[in-house]
This record gives structure tokens, sequence and C-alpha cells, in this order.
């Protein structure tokens, strides 16, 4: 409620892993995920809006969770504590002997890599401009000449 810039702002600076996890097939589409991502935040979602499209196996984790027909709130936030204390946490206090999380690291910066490209206004401009935009100037051209 009452969700907005500011309060976005706040949220991504020094979030360590984006929670998101919804009431199954009800995302409405992740942007706050994909701001995080494009800021290195590696994500804990579950496989619907964004998440679907942007999880790849190295970028973060995906609940599989609410599959059935009804989701189970029970279920759904074992699978987060289990995600949390047998892999998350762990990796992210696996630190090296100069106090880096390399593995940690390396997730975040696939986030990055795996999210810059694919979620940003130059890609939304492009498919727009491929799918829509050019299918309509070649409509109009042929309507005028």
């Amino acid at each position: 409620e009452d969700y907005g810039e500011q309060l976005a702002q706040y949220l991504v600076h020094g979030v360590d892993v984006w929670l998101n996890n919804p009431v199954p097939l009800m995302e409405a589409c992740g942007t706050s995920g994909m701001k995080a991502a494009l800021n290195g935040v590696p994500q804990l979602s579950i496989g619907d809006g964004w998440w679907l499209e942007g999880y790849n196996g190295k970028n973060g984790w995906s609940l599989d969770v609410g599959k059935e027909k009804e989701s189970s709130n029970q279920a759904d936030a074992d699978a987060i504590y289990e995600l949390l204390e047998k892999e998350i946490t762990p990796l992210y206090y696996d630190v090296s002997a100069d106090g880096v999380p390399q593995g940690w690291v390396r997730i975040m910066k696939e986030t990055i890599k795996s999210s810059a490209p694919n979620f940003s206004t130059r890609r939304m401009i492009k498919e727009y401009a491929e799918k829509f935009y050019s299918k309509a100037f070649r409509g109009f051209e042929k309507e005028t000449s």
C-alpha cells in the first residue's frame, strides 16, 4: 500500500536478496524486481511475472510453489525457509580469505548480465518498433501511396 518511487528507492538500497512471493498467477509484472536486478540484487521469486522469463538458474532462485490448484501458505513458507537456510544464507556468508563472498558476487554479476539487456526501456522500444510500429507505418505508407 502507498508504494511509490521514494519507497522503492529505499527498498533497493542495500538489499541482498529480492524476495517476491505473491499469490501464484497474480504477479502484476515485477518492475520492482527488475530494478533491483539491474542493481545486482539476486531474486528469490515464484515463476510468475517477469521472473518466469528472467530466471536462468544462475541469477537467483525460483520457488516452485503454488502450482497446485490452491497454494498452501505453509508449503510456500517451508520452501522459502528451506532455500534461505540451505542455499542462500550459506552462500552469502561463504567468504574467501580476503573477505569476499565470491559465489555471491558471481550471482550478483549474472543478475546484472542477464537482466540489463533483456529488461530495459531499450528492449521495450525495439520490440514495439519491430512488432507494432513498423507494421503500422507500412500500412500508413500503402494508404498514402
